[in-house]
């Protein structure tokens, strides 16, 4: 099929994706939701992607099976260590000056990134005083998070990653090894509040003191990402701090001024 027919296809697929479901893919970033869109056909065994729509316009476990190919679910436990190394030792420190904390990780995933967060906390001693909104428009990555188990496999390289990050003991002072996974601690799970949030269509729900937005932004276009700055913007109270993937920056956005930058090479931003 010509190139500008599949073009067509893709953006009549999330136009309808977008009135039968109110998930907005419209201001992705054009040639990666391409990528995942012609993946997901194959794999869902569509003869194009016009056949594809018409499945999921009908049925909505088969949208749900598209959900997994467009927001792909791919974390680990303290990815990219020095990220949390500089959490640990500049960000927290301000932090404990606040006698509450409401912390957003943004786009959480299957969890990874939040049980990291947790632990992180648990050692400063600030889980207590804690609460973690964790958000993502995929049921079925939030109820995985929900849960906190993840394969034993990955352990080895998430043990890295913590010990890397500076961690305090051990990673698996924190979770319960049965079979071939763990399960997180109670502890940690009973300060994450799990809930659906699009920074495309919804608004802010709470003012927080630190966002963790970290590899979502790369697959937005221009106008999704400034949307998802000026949401960060108005939810951070005064000086709040904003971490960012390693590849994401607020450096071209038109909510830059709005803040500074606190650690550049670990892309952690304080508001102005």
């Amino acid at each position: 099929m010509p190139e500008r027919s599949v073009d067509i296809e893709v953006r009549l697929l999330v136009e309808a994706i977008y009135l039968k479901y109110g998930h907005d893919f419209r201001n992705y970033s054009g040639a990666s939701l391409k990528r995942r869109v012609l993946l997901a056909q194959r794999q869902l065994q569509c003869a194009s992607v016009s056949q594809l729509q018409q499945r999921i316009l009908y049925d909505e476990s088969v949208f749900m099976d598209l959900l997994q190919y467009l927001t792909i679910p791919v974390s680990e436990m303290f990815r990219d260590p020095g990220y949390y190394r500089a959490l640990r030792e500049q960000v927290l420190p301000v932090l404990q000056t606040y006698p509450s904390l409401k912390i957003w990780i943004a786009g959480c995933s299957t969890g990874e990134e939040v049980y990291s967060m947790a632990i992180l906390l648990k050692e400063e001693g600030l889980l207590e005083r804690s609460i973690l909104y964790a958000t993502d428009i995929n049921p079925r990555s939030l109820e995985r998070a929900r849960q906190g188990i993840f394969a034993i496999d990955n352990l080895r390289r998430y043990s890295e990653n913590y010990q890397r990050a500076g961690g305090a003991g051990s990673l698996s002072d924190h979770y319960v090894a049965a079979y071939d996974s763990v399960i997180m601690d109670k502890s940690l799970r009973q300060k994450v509040t799990f809930a659906d949030h699009s920074l495309a269509t919804d608004s802010v729900f709470a003012e927080t003191q630190l966002i963790s937005c970290r590899n979502v932004l790369i697959y937005f276009n221009r106008v999704l990402q400034d949307r998802a700055f000026s949401l960060f913007h108005e939810s951070l109270c005064h000086r709040g701090f904003l971490g960012l993937g390693s590849k994401e920056t607020l450096e071209f956005s038109s909510h830059g001024p709005g803040f500074e930058a606190f650690d550049k090479q670990e892309r952690i931003f304080r508001k102005l």
